[in-house]
């Protein structure tokens, strides 16, 4: 059974840091790419940043503060968010698909539950 479990979540003060974890079970990430995306309350999901092959992308609104990395022997990609801000409060969800990596939502597969993320004071 296919499964994206995310963790890592939680309550930090503005310029705090948290690291979200995607864990990936049923299959293994080697030939996936793995999306993280984010959405605030009455807004559209939106990316937030990818994985695959190697190679990374980032929105504009967290490049430089976000960093995504893999680790193919655990089959977990992880999400270090540094310099947290009001704005990036949300439910962050990871998703993966077979291929490049991409923003486009509907291009993913599998799904996780998702992890609350508030930064606040």
């Amino acid at each position: 059974q296919v499964q994206l479990v995310e963790s890592g979540g939680g309550l930090v003060q503005p310029g705090g840091s948290l690291r979200l974890s995607c864990a990936a079970s049923g299959f293994t990430l080697d030939y996936y790419a793995i999306g993280w995306f984010r959405q605030a309350p009455g807004k559209e999901r939106e990316g937030v940043s990818y994985i695959s092959d190697g190679s990374t992308a980032y929105a504009g609104s967290v490049k430089g503060r976000f960093t995504i990395s893999r680790d193919n022997a655990k089959n977990t990609v992880y999400l270090q968010m540094n310099s947290l801000k009001p704005e990036d409060t949300a439910v962050y969800y990871c998703a993966a698909r077979r291929g490049r990596g991409t923003f486009t939502l509907i291009a993913y597969d599998y799904w996780g539950q998702g992890t609350q993320v508030t930064v606040s004071s």
